[in-house]
């Protein structure tokens, strides 16, 4: 009987990649580069998706115009298109972004025709305006506006050259959300002086602080320092610092302070959320802080 393993001992021996295989490849990673594709980045590129509505659009050539739309608009391609008895593109679809752009070929003998002039005009969101814009003309398409900003965001207009008008703008580039502090963390820290002014001036040229007023009166929130919080000064409270934690639910830790022999105060409404000054069951001071919900 032969040992299976027997394959695995053999001499590797090199082949040729499938033809189509390659030129596939080779075509998309010329791509990739020509628009700046960031192969480097480990985020996951976003899912198109089609939304409530979903332009579709009618071209005169779907295969050039798919290639275009791929080569400006970094757009992907989704299935194969569907081909009538004909030649013509019956249907056929691309992912931009996080959207779907559905096209077809002309059929006039069911009302489906390219947009007259004036006609519709597609809003799609490009990393570069400028290169996309410069490629799109390189590529055939009409300049209609030149890209600019007037007011409202850098955009401009072209005409591809197979029909369709597009307005082209840069996408905006939202803030990363500041994720949420897990519940038992502590979130800030205040530290309580008798005097706000001397332990500004001290701290500030010792530790390089630098301060901005704070939410209440003697509160003064520190910056630069690498740590998120505050400087609160005024008679009547216990010098150090003060912590305040992180919890999910405001109300039961609050009901927890009290039965383990602490001391649980008033919940106040703040612009950072709900928080409540508690004591532990040693007198020592501190916060707990729920985050407003999303």
């Amino acid at each position: 009987m032969t040992d299976p393993f027997d394959a695995l001992r053999d001499t590797a021996r090199a082949v040729d990649p499938d033809p189509d295989f390659a030129a596939t490849l080779r075509e998309e990673l010329r791509r990739a580069v020509l628009n700046g594709g960031e192969m480097t980045s480990t985020e996951a590129p976003a899912r198109a998706e089609a939304h409530s509505l979903t332009p579709y659009i009618v071209v005169t050539d779907a295969r050039r115009a798919i290639d275009f739309y791929v080569d400006v608009f970094a757009a992907v391609r989704r299935d194969d298109p569907v081909v009538m008895d004909d030649g013509r593109i019956g249907h056929a679809e691309v992912g931009i972004g996080d959207s779907v752009l559905m096209l077809a070929e002309p059929f006039p003998e069911m009302g489906h025709v390219v947009a007259p002039e004036g006609g519709a005009v597609v809003h799609v969101q490009v990393s570069d305006v400028d290169t996309a814009m410069a490629k799109a003309v390189e590529l055939g398409a009409e300049e209609i506006r030149p890209a600019e900003d007037r007011g409202y965001g850098k955009h401009g207009t072209i005409k591809d050259p197979y029909g369709q008008r597009w307005l082209v703008a840069q996408a905006e580039r939202s803030e990363p959300a500041e994720p949420a502090v897990p519940h038992g963390q502590a979130g800030y820290f205040t530290f309580q002086v008798p005097e706000a002014e001397p332990a500004k001036a001290f701290y500030g040229a010792v530790l390089g602080w630098r301060f901005k007023p704070g939410f209440v009166e003697g509160g003064w929130g520190i910056e630069g320092h690498g740590l998120e919080g505050g400087l609160w000064g005024g008679p009547g409270r216990q010098a150090g610092f003060k912590v305040m934690f992180a919890v999910d639910d405001l109300e039961t830790a609050l009901a927890r302070v009290t039965e383990q022999g602490g001391q649980a105060g008033e919940v106040e409404t703040m612009p950072y959320g709900l928080s409540a000054d508690c004591t532990d069951n040693q007198g020592i001071e501190f916060w707990l802080w729920q985050q407003p919900a999303e």
